[in-house]
């Protein structure tokens, strides 16, 4: 991913910014609208990506767009477009958000399911992952019909895969060695 290195920089700048004027909370809420919105919207992706667009329009439809925000995350997109590095901003917000978690403590659960959670089902991996790392988790539900059942928890480079697919694939390997 081209900018990585440079969106964890701008990320941390920005952290520690946030951290001394004590907004690192709301930022990371701005952050996280920013990412999503990004991430949910081509055709904002596509302005801020675009080369043919001046960086004064994609300052103005940002600023539009996050009207609402902290100073400080105001700050960082009028010092991403005057670095002319404005394309990275999705990259810098989903960075600050992982580094604003690992701030506090918590850890991203990515939790495959062939259904969406249900509240009973989220207690059990939270308490699995708490179980698996000893520290507070948040959790993503992905949804893949192809595990057939249960779940596959992934926490950094920790993966739990208690899912029916996987079972039967042990079973069959079983099978074919005996």
């Amino acid at each position: 991913m081209a900018g990585a290195r440079a969106a964890i920089r701008y990320a941390k700048a920005v952290l520690s910014l946030a951290s001394d004027q004590k907004t690192a909370e709301a930022v990371n809420n701005d952050m996280k609208l920013i990412a999503d919105t990004i991430a949910e919207s081509q055709d904002l992706n596509d302005t801020l990506q675009s080369p043919v667009i001046s960086s004064s329009v994609k300052k103005a439809v940002l600023l539009e767009v996050f009207k609402k925000s902290d100073k400080t995350t105001l700050s960082l997109i009028d010092t991403l477009v005057n670095n002319n590095r404005i394309d990275i901003l999705g990259h810098v917000a989903l960075k600050y958000n992982q580094l604003f978690d690992q701030s506090k403590g918590i850890e991203l659960a990515t939790v495959t399911t062939a259904v969406a959670l249900t509240a009973d089902l989220e207690k059990k991996v939270l308490a699995k992952a708490k179980e698996l790392t000893g520290k507070d988790v948040e959790v993503e539900n992905i949804i893949d019909e192809s595990i057939l059942g249960g779940f596959i928890l992934r926490i950094g480079d920790i993966q739990y895969n208690a899912s029916i697919a996987n079972q039967l694939n042990k079973l069959k390997r079983e099978f074919t060695l005996n």
